[in-house]
């Protein structure tokens, strides 16, 4: 988790212990929340699902997965056996970062503020979306104001299967991904 200015807030994992999962997971989780939070407004929230379209050669926003760099000095700094834990290195660091397809998630709370952002790394993409979608839930972090889906939110939108990239859609990554049931996000 990011705040609104991208400094890290918590970093967590699953399994008993780091090497448990995918150790690249760690930074890239850092860029999805960052680039929701960089990349979502007062007024309207974009996950980084919506951006992968946009960032395809041709698209409106090419290039931009390449416009803020992680500090990598930054990023790997520290004990690997804090990773993920409560003394990670990461927590109160800024690092940076764009990442261009889904799991990063704007906050917003019953205010409609912007609070920061969420980013899960793990599984596909797809996978990883939903997993954010659902951890910002219970939270009663997801407020969110507008958005570029059909229901006015920041969740994923899908390319049908024969479609090229463009608007604000992503592609399926395992073919079931829309068929989970996520819970509707918060009217203020």
């Amino acid at each position: 988790m990011v705040a609104t200015d991208g400094t890290v807030c918590a970093v967590a994992h699953t399994g008993a212990k780091v090497g448990d999962q995918w150790l690249g997971s760690r930074v890239i989780s850092e860029q999805k929340a960052n680039t929701a939070n960089a990349f979502s407004l007062p007024g309207l929230a974009l996950s980084t699902a919506n951006l992968y379209s946009p960032t395809q050669p041709g698209g409106s926003l090419f290039g931009l997965q390449f416009s803020n760099p992680v500090d990598t000095q930054v990023a790997y700094a520290g004990s690997t056996a804090d990773f993920g834990t409560a003394k990670d290195p990461l927590v109160g660091a800024r690092i940076g970062g764009v990442n261009v397809f889904g799991g990063g998630l704007a906050l917003y709370d019953a205010k409609g503020a912007r609070v920061g952002a969420l980013g899960v790394s793990g599984d596909s993409s797809c996978a990883d979306h939903n997993i954010a979608w659902k951890a910002r839930h219970p939270l009663a972090l997801d407020y969110v104001p507008a958005g570029v889906s059909p229901a006015k939110d920041d969740n994923i939108v899908y390319l049908d299967k024969a479609e090229q990239a463009n608007g604000f859609k992503h592609p399926m990554c395992g073919g079931t991904e829309d068929k989970v049931t996520l819970p509707p996000v918060r009217k203020r």
